[in-house]
């Protein structure tokens, strides 16, 4: 499924700061492993960042045209990216797509925060029953946490202290998000995913956006779901108002 941003914003860095930009010209799966890791665990609080395959860097940005991706490994790359989900504790699932770009085949990888950190990745892939640990962003670079650490102690922190952009409301429903808004977000930023939206149900819309959370028998809106999407803002955090109150 396409990604809810405009990829060629993304290779320029236009939209999205290169310290939520990892660019990698073939595919290491280690690498690429203790990356989402540290995406998941998003210490700085950036919302994840986005992992792109296929391109190499050059004094910190993307060379272009891309190097690319041999098409024949697209199919087999994506397994393996679910693979190393489940390898993550807890289990993280990134949102993939392959691209086009200049006749070359990239593949980005969008991480964002999850909802359960801290995350932990095994050290190496080649053991059988490998050490984990955490990992986390610093500028550009993705660092190893060391037990007892600083960083150590701010992950374990954050696991009680969800950004209000992120959190579900549980005062709102589906219902309060608006399709009209989330479209023309979504063809103003020249996203593809906006063709994709006429196509697939709206829960999927939401889910793939990241504007709701939950069970798929229980989905609900995020905060900043319903600060982006919503037509009646008041109504969705008056009854969340009135309980502090």
């Amino acid at each position: 499924m396409a990604l809810p941003i405009n990829t060629d914003e993304i290779l320029n860095g236009n939209t999205v700061e290169w310290e939520r930009i990892e660019l990698k010209k073939g595919w290491n799966p280690e690498d690429i492993i203790h990356s989402l890791c540290a995406f998941a665990n998003d210490i700085n609080n950036w919302d994840g960042g986005y992992i792109i395959i296929g391109v190499e860097e050059e004094n910190g940005k993307a060379k272009l045209p891309p190097f690319g991706l041999n098409p024949d490994q697209l199919d087999s790359i994506q397994k393996k990216i679910i693979e190393l989900s489940y390898k993550i504790t807890p289990t993280y699932i990134p949102v993939f797509q392959p691209y086009l770009k200049n006749g070359k085949h990239i593949l980005i990888i969008f991480s964002p925060a999850g909802d359960n950190r801290p995350y932990k990745a095994p050290i190496s892939l080649s053991e059988k029953k490998p050490e984990k640990a955490m990992y986390v962003k610093r500028g550009s670079k993705t660092i190893r946490v060391k037990d007892g650490s600083d960083d150590e102690r701010r992950l374990i922190e954050l696991t009680a202290r969800i950004p209000f952009d992120d959190r579900i409301n549980q005062f709102a429903t589906l219902n309060d998000l608006s399709l009209q808004l989330i479209q023309s977000h979504l063809k103003e930023v020249m996203s593809s995913l906006y063709e994709e939206s006429t196509k697939i149900s709206f829960p999927d819309l939401c889910k793939h956006m990241r504007i709701a959370k939950g069970s798929d028998e229980l989905l609900r809106p995020t905060n900043a779901g319903l600060l982006l999407f919503n037509e009646h803002i008041q109504n969705s955090f008056l009854p969340e108002l009135k309980l502090k109150l």
